[in-house]
C-alpha cells in the first residue's frame, strides 16, 4: 500500500472515531427539543468528509459511525439502530445529489441534510409502528432542522477553514 493510500485510510480512521465520539456525546446530552430531535453534530463530519475525500468516503464514515457508536452503546440491531440507519442513509444520499449536482453554501446543504436525516428517521419509525399518521411528527423536527443545520453547517465551515486540504490527501 502506497503512503498517500495508507495517509488517507489514517485520517478517516480519525474523522471516523471523532463522528462517533460525537454521536455517542450527543445522545447523552439532554437538548430541550422536540422528542428524537438531537444537534446533529457527528454530521459535521459528514460535511467535512465529502468536502475533503468526497462521496464514497462519506457514505463509510457514516456507515462505520452508525454501526460502531451502536454497538458500543448496546444498542445494535435496536429500532434505535434501524432509526439511526435510515437517518444516516437518507441524509448521506440527499448530500451526494447536492454535492453532485449544486453549489449551495455549507450552512443551506447542512439545513437539507438535517432535514433529509429527519425524514428518514420518522419514515422509518411509521414504517416499525405500521402508523403513516406518524409522518405528521416530521413537521416539528422540520423546524428543529433549521437551526440545527446552521449550527452544525458553521461549524463545518470553520473546520474546513483550519485545514489543509492537500494535508489529507
Amino acid at each position: 500500500m502506497s503512503h498517500q493510500k495508507t495517509r488517507k485510510m489514517v485520517y478517516l480512521a480519525l474523522l471516523s472515531a471523532i463522528a462517533i465520539v460525537l454521536h455517542m456525546v450527543e445522545s447523552m446530552i439532554p437538548v430541550p427539543l422536540p422528542t428524537g430531535a438531537k444537534l446533529g453534530l457527528a454530521n459535521i463530519i459528514s460535511l467535512v468528509v465529502i468536502q475533503l475525500y468526497g462521496i464514497k468516503e462519506m457514505f463509510i464514515v457514516n456507515i462505520f459511525r452508525v454501526l460502531v457508536s451502536n454497538l458500543l452503546m448496546g444498542t445494535f440491531m435496536s429500532n434505535g439502530f434501524f432509526i439511526s440507519c435510515g437517518g444516516v442513509f437518507v441524509s448521506s444520499l440527499a448530500l451526494s445529489l447536492i454535492y453532485c449536482f449544486t453549489h449551495l453554501p455549507m450552512v443551506s446543504t447542512s439545513i437539507i441534510a438535517a432535514i433529509f436525516h429527519n425524514i428518514g428517521q420518522v419514515a422509518v419509525v411509521a414504517f416499525m409502528m405500521s402508523a403513516q399518521i406518524i409522518m405528521l411528527y416530521v413537521f416539528p423536527l422540520l423546524i428543529t432542522s433549521i437551526p440545527t443545520g446552521i449550527l452544525t453547517g458553521l461549524i463545518a465551515i470553520e473546520i474546513l477553514k483550519r485545514v489543509k486540504k492537500e494535508q489529507f490527501q
